[in-house]
């Protein structure tokens, strides 16, 4: 008898490292097709790759709202028009505090930091995002968007942020 359960044990082990396993090979994916691309059109203020990252009919939610009309992809474009009009440079770090994968969604909680640098003066802004991305006909999207500048009324600043490094994506 104790051979048997022995054995079960073994086996369940064994798969609870094959899921895990897997979830991080899902993850390193996310990473590589959301995140990497993610970054890169936030740097350089490509409206249009960013919003090629979300799907169709997004819930984004805001201190100002939800917008379940993908307005905010409209404001993308208008912001990134703007900020190369005024040759604003912006620089986006962040870093995951928790990543809930299977198979097909993922439920991605994290804090960022975003500079913003206009005629050499440097403004940063700090916040907490929690997001939802789903595969989509074999793509992984991004189909909810929540983020806020405040916990519990509290501003969030540079001592939040630095409680861990940031992600880094090599090109």
């Amino acid at each position: 008898m104790i051979r048997i359960l022995f054995l079960f044990g073994f086996i369940f082990s064994g798969m609870s490292i094959t899921a895990q396993t897997n979830v991080e090979v899902i993850q390193q994916h996310i990473d590589k097709t959301v995140w990497a691309p993610f970054h890169k059109a936030y740097e350089e203020r490509d409206a249009d790759a960013l919003n090629a990252i979300y799907a169709t009919n997004v819930i984004r939610v805001t201190p100002n709202g939800i917008d379940t009309k993908d307005e905010f992809k409209r404001k993308n474009i208008e912001n990134f028009k703007a900020s190369k009009e005024s040759k604003t440079q912006i620089k986006l770090d962040f870093w995951f505090d928790s990543r809930h994968t299977n198979e097909d969604t993922s439920y991605e909680v994290g804090f960022y930091k975003i500079g913003l640098t206009t005629n050499g003066k440097t403004q940063h802004i700090y916040g907490q995002f929690h997001i939802v991305l789903q595969k989509i006909e074999g793509v992984w999207k991004i189909t909810q968007d929540w983020d806020t500048t405040t916990i519990n009324g509290h501003t969030i600043s540079e001592e939040e942020f630095s409680k861990k490094e940031p992600i880094t994506f090599l090109e």
